[in-house]
C-alpha cells in the first residue's frame, strides 16, 4: 500500500512539473537568482527588470526558472508569467489571473494557505495525534530565555500605533 501511495505522489509530482516545464515569463523587475527556493540561499546570478526566463518549477512563493543569465529560484512575484509585452492580449491577461497575478503584474490574490468553508469545519474530526504533535513544539519561558541569551536578543518596549479615526 505504501509503495502505491509514494508511486501515486510521484506521478502527481511530475505531472505538476511537467505542465510548468517551459512556461514563458518576464521579469518584472531585478531580483537574485538564487541556488535554493529561500532568501538567504546563495546568489547564482542576477536578472535585471524585463529579462525573458522560462519557467520549470515551483516551490512555495518561488519559482525555478532558467535563463540567459542562469538557472535556479526567483521569488514568484518577481515574475511575469507570459509574454514580455505587458498587456500582449486580453486572453492572456485574463489566463494569468489563474495564477494569482493580474495583467499588470499585481498580486490579485495571496499565495499560503487558503481557508476552510463552512462544510469542511463541520465535518473535521478530532485528532489526538497531531494535537500531541502541536504540543510537543511548545517551549518554556526558561527555554525562551536561553534561546534569546544565546542569540544576544534583547526586549524592546515600544508604544502601539495610534487609533485610525
Amino acid at each position: 500500500m505504501k509503495m502505491v501511495k509514494t508511486g501515486a505522489v510521484a506521478l502527481l509530482w511530475m505531472l505538476m512539473s511537467s505542465a510548468m516545464a517551459g512556461e514563458a515569463g518576464v521579469a518584472l523587475k531585478a531580483d537574485d537568482i538564487r541556488a535554493e527556493p529561500f532568501g538567504d540561499a546563495k546568489s547564482v546570478g542576477q536578472l535585471a527588470a524585463n529579462d525573458k526566463v522560462d519557467i520549470v518549477g515551483k516551490n512555495g512563493g518561488w519559482l525555478q526558472v532558467k535563463s540567459a543569465k542562469g538557472k535556479g529560484w526567483v521569488r514568484m512575484l518577481s515574475i511575469r508569467k507570459g509574454d514580455a509585452k505587458k498587456g500582449a492580449n486580453e486572453t492572456a491577461g485574463l489566463l494569468s489571473m489563474t495564477s494569482g497575478r493580474a495583467g499588470t503584474g499585481k498580486v490579485v490574490a495571496t499565495t499560503g494557505i487558503r481557508g476552510l468553508n463552512e462544510e469542511e469545519l463541520k465535518a473535521a474530526k478530532f485528532n489526538e495525534t497531531e494535537v500531541a504533535l502541536v504540543e510537543s513544539y511548545a517551549t518554556s519561558k526558561e527555554q525562551a530565555q536561553q534561546f534569546a541569551n544565546e542569540g544576544k536578543l534583547v526586549a524592546r518596549k515600544f508604544d502601539y500605533l495610534p487609533e485610525v479615526k
